[in-house]
């Protein structure tokens, strides 16, 4: 289990704390369009922290060509259709570069900064000199709201700050994990150090933005 990440319910826990039955319920949401809508047709895609295929099913569905990478061999067990890589992130050395390099579920904002520095470097080894990096960070205020509670995916989710509990009628999982803001210019000066520049953002919130090599 990674530093300041635990997890709790049925079924495999990953090492950052994911539930494995959990991810394989969630809804893919937004991400498979607004890839869709920023990248070219038909681009290869390496998904960093894929999870159960949540995002990368509905890819594949749209015609891109999917290298799935996780930590956990459970989670990758999931998915089907893709071709998958069972490694950390940080440590990952494919020796080829992708159209699109995805970095998404805030996963750049760990608590721990050399963790997002590496992060970002995996993203910048692994994508073309003309290709682009996804990247979703935690959008300001957040967790202002927090905690709170709504209805979601035929159940319940509380959200706190380093705490996310999902009650459904047959499960109740539970993750906390160590967490780190980066504002924009924080955000900007971290896609900087690892060799890449912010490009645009993608999304009005400012969660989402994409990068190219520096």
């Amino acid at each position: 289990m990674r530093e300041g990440h635990r997890g709790s319910g049925p079924g495999a826990i990953a090492p950052d704390g994911c539930a494995v039955e959990l991810y394989a319920r969630l809804p893919a949401g937004e991400e498979p369009d607004l890839v869709a809508g920023a990248v070219p047709a038909g681009a290869s895609v390496l998904e960093l922290g894929c999870g159960a295929g949540r995002v990368t099913h509905p890819l594949l569905q749209r015609g891109f060509v999917v290298t799935a990478v996780d930590d956990s061999a459970e989670m990758l067990a999931r998915v089907r259709g893709a071709r998958t890589v069972c490694s950390p992130i940080e440590s990952l050395e494919l020796g080829e570069v992708f159209d699109v390099v995805l970095l998404a579920s805030h996963l750049v904002n760990t608590a721990d900064p050399e963790l997002c520095a590496a992060l970002l470097r995996s993203c910048a080894r692994h994508v073309s000199a003309a290709g682009c990096v996804l990247v979703q960070r935690e959008p300001e205020g957040l967790y202002d709201r927090a905690p709170f509670e709504r209805e979601f995916a035929g159940g319940r989710i509380r959200v706190e700050d380093g705490r996310v509990e999902y009650v459904f009628p047959d499960g109740r999982w539970v993750q906390e994990f160590r967490r780190r803001y980066l504002d924009e210019a924080a955000f900007e000066r971290a896609l900087e150090e690892a060799g890449l520049r912010w490009e645009a953002w993608l999304t009005a919130d400012r969660g989402w933005a994409r990068a190219r090599l520096r």
